[in-house]
Parts: structure tokens; C-alpha cells; sequence
């Protein structure tokens, strides 16, 4: 490809909107275009890009036995209605009526429309295990798209989807499709990703994985062990090794006045206490309305997706003074101490029923009680995990301090069990003819997250540097002053010998200045430059640069297409 002739063109300024480095970079660099919030055009290196990606995505699937269908991005609402989750999923599902008036949606993953159609093709135990998967557009009615290609509302997935017999079969194959991923990422040329426990959410299951790409500009909070091994989890799920035991004489609960004092901070330094002493109340209510009365250590923050878990329920918010009062407590003052359970349901951390002589609420306007104890004031609540993993929280493995650290969640991997084939009868038949839903397991990865965060893992302040197997091009030849010397010709032989021996190649004929077109290479990211010019061509020599370092040598021209060839083939190997 000849750059006078490529569609995308270089922008000296970063986007307004933009935040990150991926973001800047793969609009400047002329790799994709906004079109709308969270909406993008992929430019033709960019789209070269994510074919790299697609392409080593599916030899690994290919790898574990995948086989590759496409699906449809429009779904009748009908498939979801008969999972459960064309009420039970928000806004972010895009609902809407066709000319006829039937309901549909745009698909933002595809688990129904997969097994709708596994369940018309497969039949017998005797044709499992198999693993069908696609690349597809998704359409997700995100809120705030944010961060270029990192979090959109339109994107390009590769989901897979295995159907089994059993729950032991499907963590077999759970295995081997996690170390694809491992492979996967590795070959895109991501430096730092690590496989963590996660939370499942909407997609249902009991166990998942997130990769995650460590990233200061990464959405997702992870804690992993010092030793990076031992115990990583996502924050959402995330347990702590600490331990709780009271200590010292329980002391007679004492109601104290608090007058205007309703926060954790105001009342422990009114009372010069610590807010370890202390006993926070939070309260939620559920979709129905019914009151869930939540109290946990005052230095602890609630992790609501540990409490919806164990609720079972998708959504959860914050009640309202009404129903708070309804309960009998009192908002700013409040503690379980003679609330009525029937009233609400209570849940109660460890870090409340192992510690001692707290300071909570009374349950009456500027009062609250010393030396709270459980067991004592307060028994036979549900007693749940419920708190937020701090940094530096021992481990629950090692007992070393925990490291929070960010993360870009790059692909994902669940054991749904029958979440789905049960309610949707994709059954099959066992050696007695008898029916049994299938055992699923899912698993996806975002393509244009992929390239974006490989952009955010490899960059230095000029561009992205693009690994060999996934960028654009493998050589860029810069031709400088092409109407002198025979520079131009000099260039177009170099270019035509590497293109005959295979290598992709982009050769920018613009006649630029230097500045402007060694400026224009370092942001478009392309491994390995050769560079022409008068002074290089009097000696018979060629300039060779890898944009990874600022380094230069000469290389004789009569043997720089092979030389640059064998490098190029060289460099593919480390991510065979």
C-alpha cells in the first residue's frame, strides 16, 4: 500500500473527548473514526488490525474443537422471554417492534439465539461435547460509553458457547478453552494479563473468569497476591484473610447522646473513638420494595455485588427514608437493635459479630448506643461476607498484604451450567432415551477492546508501538526527497522485493518532509521502518529502525529486502 493512496489521515491534536492513550492515539493514528457516542468506524488499518485479532482468535477456537457459525444481531424478544431475561435484563437491551408489531431486540450477546439453534441440530449425547462460536456484532444501549473502544455501545464480539452432558465434562472443556485464551492473548502481544475469579452477574453461573489486562486507566478493580499467583479476584468478589475475635469484658450497652452526629467520621470523633469501633447501617431495598438492613464494621465499605449475589437479585438500590422509618429505625441513628426482622431482612458482616463494644445507632434521633455486642443485643441474623477488599488486606491464601491494582477486562469465561438449556428445553438424549438439559459453558472476547488495550499496553508519547503479529503493516519505507538521487526508484524496488517475498508493506511516496513523515510513522505504530534518502543512497545503504527503540543501522540496500524479510518472519515466531 502506497500512503498517497491510503483512506486515514493522521491528526496533530488529541480528541476532546478523549481521556486515555488508546483513545488519543487510534484517532490520531487514522485507525477508527466516532461516529456517535460510543459508535465507530474502523479506517483501513484499523480494520487490518482486528482481522489479526479475528484470525488468531480462530485458530485458537479451531484449536479446542470450535466450530464457527454466524448468528443474527436482530432476535425475536421470544428467545428471551423464554430464558427469563427479556424482563429481567435493563435498558442496556435494546427493545423494539418491527413494521408487523412483533417485539425484538438487538442482540447484545447471543446465548439464546445459540441455543436455539443447538437445540434444533443436536440431539443426542452421542454428538456432545460441542462448541459453536461466531464473530458478530453486538449492540449494548451502554449509558456512558467511555474511553474510546473500551467501553462502546456498538462492538464486534467473539462469543463461544460448549453444550455438554455433565457438570464434570464442562469443566474439562472449561480448562482447555482457558488456556486458549491464555494463548490468545499472548500472540496479540498483551504483556500483563492475568485470569481472575469474577463475578457472573447477568449471565448467570457459579464460576467465571475475567482477563484482565493491568492498566491505570483500566474500569475494574482486581486484588492479587504478592506473589501474583496465589489468589486474584475481581473486586466485586474479592475475600480477605482477616479475622475477627472479640476481646477484653463485654460492657453494658450504653445509649449516649449524639446530638446532629449521623456519620461514621462525626459520631467516632464526637465519641473519640476509631471508626473500627463502630457499626455502619446500610440500607437497600429490593425491586419489590422489600427493606434489606445491611450493618458492617464503620472502617468497611458494603460490596453490593457480594450482598446481590447472595440475594439472587440482578438489582439492588438504596432505601428511602420512608421505608426506613417504616422499619422503626431512624436514618443517620439507626442499628438492628429492636428492629422488628419481620419487617426487614438483616444481614450482618463477620467484622460486626467478631468485634466488640461498638458504637451504633439507637434507633432514636441524636442518640446513639456504646458497647454493642452480637450475640448479646443482637442474634440469629443472617451473617454474610459483605465487605469491600481493601489494599492491603491480607490475603486469604498467604496472609501477605493484598495489591489493588486496575485492570481492562479483555475476555471473559463462565460455567452457566443449565441456566439457559433448562428453561429453553435444549435437551438431549442419554443411552435410555432420556431427556436432560445440556451443560453450558460461554465464552467471549471483545475485539476492538482488544486492539484498544493492546494500543494501552504498548505506546510510547509518540504512538502505539503494534506487535508483529497483530500491526497494519510489518515494514513502513519512508522515502525521503523521492524526486532526488533516485531515491523514489530506489524505494519502489525496495518495495516491490519485499512485497515478492511476502512481507506487507507500506511505503509512504508523499515526498514529505522528514519531520513530518518520520511524525506520521511513529503514530501509526508499524514495527519496523526502512528509510531512503540521497545520503543514504550515495553509500548504497538503507536506514533500519524498530519503533520500539530510537536506534538505527544501516543496512546494505542490495540485501535489505531479505534481510528486513527475515526479520519480519523471525519476529512472527515469538508469537506462534
Amino acid at each position: 500500500m502506497r500512503m498517497s493512496q491510503m483512506v486515514g489521515r493522521r491528526i496533530k491534536e488529541d480528541p476532546k473527548d478523549a481521556k486515555i492513550a488508546s483513545h488519543k492515539l487510534l484517532v490520531r493514528g487514522g485507525f477508527v473514526r466516532a461516529v456517535s457516542a460510543g459508535i465507530y468506524s474502523l479506517l483501513p488499518m484499523g480494520y487490518r488490525i482486528v482481522e489479526k485479532i479475528e484470525k488468531i482468535v480462530r485458530e485458537e477456537m479451531n484449536r479446542i474443537d470450535g466450530q464457527e457459525v454466524r448468528l443474527p444481531l436482530v432476535l425475536p424478544a421470544e428467545l428471551w422471554e423464554e430464558s427469563g431475561r427479556f424482563s429481567s435484563v435493563g435498558s442496556e437491551l435494546l427493545r423494539f417492534r418491527d413494521r408487523n408489531g412483533k417485539n425484538m431486540v438487538l442482540g447484545m450477546t447471543h446465548e439464546e439465539a445459540m441455543v436455539q439453534l443447538v437445540r434444533t441440530e443436536v440431539t443426542s449425547y452421542k454428538q456432545l461435547p460441542v462448541m459453536t462460536y461466531q464473530f458478530q456484532l453486538k449492540y449494548r444501549d451502554e449509558a456512558r460509553p467511555r474511553a474510546g473502544l473500551i467501553r462502546v455501545r456498538e462492538f464486534v464480539m467473539k462469543d463461544a458457547y460448549s453444550f455438554h452432558t455433565d457438570q464434570q465434562d464442562l469443566e474439562n472443556y472449561y480448562e482447555r478453552a482457558h488456556e486458549a485464551y491464555e494463548r490468545v492473548f499472548r500472540r496479540v502481544g498483551l504483556k500483563n494479563v492475568v485470569s481472575i475469579k469474577a463475578n457472573s452477574g447477568m449471565m448467570g453461573g457459579n464460576v467465571s473468569h475475567e482477563f484482565m489486562s493491568i492498566a491505570d486507566c483500566g474500569e475494574d478493580t482486581i486484588f492479587i497476591s504478592p506473589d501474583g499467583k496465589s489468589y486474584k479476584a475481581n473486586r466485586e468478589i474479592a475475600v480477605s484473610g482477616l479475622k475477627f475475635e472479640k476481646s477484653g469484658e463485654e460492657l453494658p450497652l450504653e445509649k449516649v447522646a449524639t446530638p446532629g452526629k449521623k456519620t461514621i467520621e462525626e459520631v467516632a470523633s464526637f465519641l473519640n473513638v476509631k471508626p473500627e469501633n463502630t457499626g455502619k447501617a446500610v440500607f437497600y431495598s429490593d425491586m419489590e420494595g422489600k427493606l434489606i438492613f445491611v450493618m458492617i464494621r464503620g472502617d468497611f465499605e458494603v460490596n453490593e455485588s457480594k450482598l446481590q449475589n447472595h440475594l439472587g437479585l440482578l438489582e439492588i438500590k438504596f432505601a428511602t427514608d420512608d421505608q426506613i422509618r417504616e422499619a422503626g429505625a431512624v436514618p443517620g441513628y439507626a442499628s438492628p437493635v429492636g428492629i422488628d426482622p419481620a419487617k426487614c431482612r438483616i444481614i450482618v458482616d463477620p467484622s460486626i459479630v467478631g468485634s466488640s463494644n461498638l458504637v451504633v445507632g439507637a434507633n432514636e434521633a441524636d442518640y446513639h448506643y456504646k458497647n454493642f455486642n452480637y450475640g448479646r443485643d443482637l442474634d440469629g441474623a443472617e451473617v454474610l461476607d459483605i465487605a469491600m477488599v481493601r489494599d492491603g488486606d491480607p490475603c486469604p491464601v498467604t496472609g501477605e498484604p493484598l495489591q489493588m491494582k486496575r485492570g481492562i477486562e479483555v475476555g471473559n469465561i463462565f460455567q452457566l451450567g443449565t441456566k439457559y438449556s433448562a428453561p429453553m428445553n435444549c435437551n438431549y438424549l442419554d443411552k435410555e432415551g432420556k431427556p436432560h438439559p445440556m451443560v453450558m459453558g460461554c465464552y467471549g472476547i471483545g475485539i476492538g477492546r482488544t486492539m484498544a488495550t493492546v494500543a494501552e499496553d504498548s505506546h510510547d508519547d509518540y504512538g502505539p508501538i503494534w506487535p508483529m503479529s497483530i500491526a497494519p503493516y510489518q515494514v513502513q519505507i519512508c522515502a525521503l526527497n523521492p524526486d532526488k538521487g533516485g531515491v523514489g526508484e530506489a524505494a519502489e524496488k525496495l518495495y516491490q522485493s519485499l512485497n515478492d517475498l511476502g512481507v506487507e508493506v507500506l511505503l509512504d511516496d508523499r515526498g514529505e518532509k522528514a519531520g513530518f513523515m518520520f511524525n506520521d510513522a511513529d503514530l501509526m505504530g508499524i514495527p519496523f521502518r526502512l528509510t531512503v534518502s540521497p545520503r543514504s543512497l550515495e553509500q548504497g545503504m538503507a536506514e533500519f529502525r524498530l519503533r520500539s527503540c530510537k536506534d538505527t543501522e544501516l543496512i546494505p540496500l542490495s540485501e535489505a529486502a531479505k534481510v528486513v524479510a527475515e526479520r519480519v518472519k523471525e519476529e512472527l515466531k515469538k508469537y506462534e
